[in-house]
């Protein structure tokens, strides 16, 4: 069996109305959501699939370069495939391996998670991850409401004060009782130009928190920050949770041996790939950390990061974020309609764990449909008004990259 093609299509799934989020800076507006779903064919017609990274850089590397390289090799082969090339494109490469890896199982007929450490386990807990620039009175409905689907730990974005921030954590404690985790994704909190909380603010608000014990305090300052990272964690107020715009492996690495947080976040398809992921793996394990996927696009990145997941212990690896979308009537954020729609059946899901499936490959069947009922459209899918000074920002699919031209998305 031969890689007879590699495809990459961006899909978009536009509101239907821009969603207007004020904040205590200044407002930010969803316009869309934007994904990339990677398909892999071999010369006998079998199928392999991966998530890949939402920007049109990724895409034009994926059908340009990445493709020609594949193309005629024996996917079963990847782990000796030398892909040459400088860091952003590695990276993209790396979430082409996951619809390498899918076709390799399928034609074995064994899960991925066999062909890329040997499944430990057959769950993984997850926490959903919704709520952005509420009221309190909101978060805390919407907190219950997750909770009542039976997801264990609820995950929000708070952005409204630093008193209605802790009366926000207050209430969503009172609503969820004393046994559901509360992330506290915090990456608002440096992004609002002159009103963005200062360390001590941020200190005082986890000082203030302590009573309602949070799970973990997300970015609470810029993630690029170890030293403040680690001046957070320093203090033993909350537990403290960074990863996602990690650049390189070096950065992770330093983030690790630091002592910079208490759980460690990789968005393992967009930042560099199994491999990668295990290497972190190792290093959060040796350093007595707890690793969390960090998880922000469609079902088929949550089933891809189970997939890897439960080849490692709980007490490493131990929660997978399910984003929680506003589709069809159910709880969560704003809608994102191909989030779910890319797999023709809803995940296994059994008292808030990801059953995964034991299938071959991935062990889920995509719905093709999504790529002509989806059509990409152009331009950043989020952006950033500030009031003071005043500025534009916007922000696009790649997680690496803090803030993008708010024309073009570049």
């Amino acid at each position: 069996m031969k890689i007879a093609k590699v495809e990459a299509f961006l899909l978009s799934s536009p509101l239907d109305e821009p969603l207007l989020l004020p904040f205590h800076g200044g407002e930010r507006t969803i316009l869309k959501r934007d994904a990339m779903l990677i398909r892999v064919t071999a010369d006998n017609g079998l199928k392999g699939y991966g998530p890949g990274p939402a920007h049109e850089r990724a895409e034009r590397e994926i059908n340009e370069t990445i493709a020609p390289f594949l193309e005629g090799r024996d996917p079963a082969q990847w782990r000796t495939f030398e892909f040459p090339g400088e860091l952003a494109l590695q990276k993209t490469y790396r979430a082409v391996e996951v619809a390498v890896i899918d076709l390799a199982a399928r034609f074995e007929g064994a899960p991925v998670s066999e062909l890329v450490g040997g499944r430990k386990r057959d769950r993984i807990k997850l926490y959903g991850s919704a709520g952005m620039y509420m009221s309190p009175e909101e978060y805390a409905d919407e907190a219950k409401a997750i909770a009542d689907l039976g997801f264990t730990a609820y995950k929000m974005r708070p952005a409204r004060g630093p008193e209605k921030d802790l009366e926000t954590i207050a209430r969503m404690r009172e609503a969820v009782g004393p046994d559901v985790g509360l992330m506290i994704d915090a990456h608002a909190w440096w992004r609002m130009g002159d009103k963005s909380y200062s360390q001590q603010t941020v200190e005082q608000l986890a000082r203030d928190s302590q009573a309602y014990k949070p799970t973990w305090f997300e970015e609470a300052v810029p993630p690029d920050d170890h030293a403040a990272l680690k001046q957070l964690r320093d203090t033993g107020l909350v537990p403290v949770a960074s990863g996602e715009h990690e650049p390189d492996e070096s950065s992770f690495m330093d983030l690790i041996e630091t002592g910079s947080v208490d759980y460690v976040q990789m968005d393992v398809c967009c930042q560099g790939g199994f491999e990668m992921g295990r290497r972190v793996f190792e290093a959060t394990a040796r350093h007595g950390l707890r690793f969390a996927f960090h998880c922000w696009g469609t079902l088929l990145e949550v089933i891809a990061a189970g997939q890897l997941g439960i080849c490692w212990d709980e007490d490493v690896i131990e929660w997978l974020e399910y984003p929680c979308h506003a589709n069809r009537g159910k709880p969560g954020m704003y809608p994102f309609l191909v989030a779910d729609d890319v797999l023709k059946d809803p995940l296994p899901i059994e008292n808030g764990d990801l059953i995964v499936p034991n299938e071959p490959g991935l062990g889920i069947t995509v719905d093709e449909s999504v790529i002509d009922r989806y059509p990409y459209q152009p331009g950043p899918w989020s952006i950033f008004k500030i009031d003071s000074p005043p500025e534009t920002l916007a922000v696009s699919g790649d997680h690496s990259v803090l803030w993008v031209d708010p024309v073009s998305g570049a």
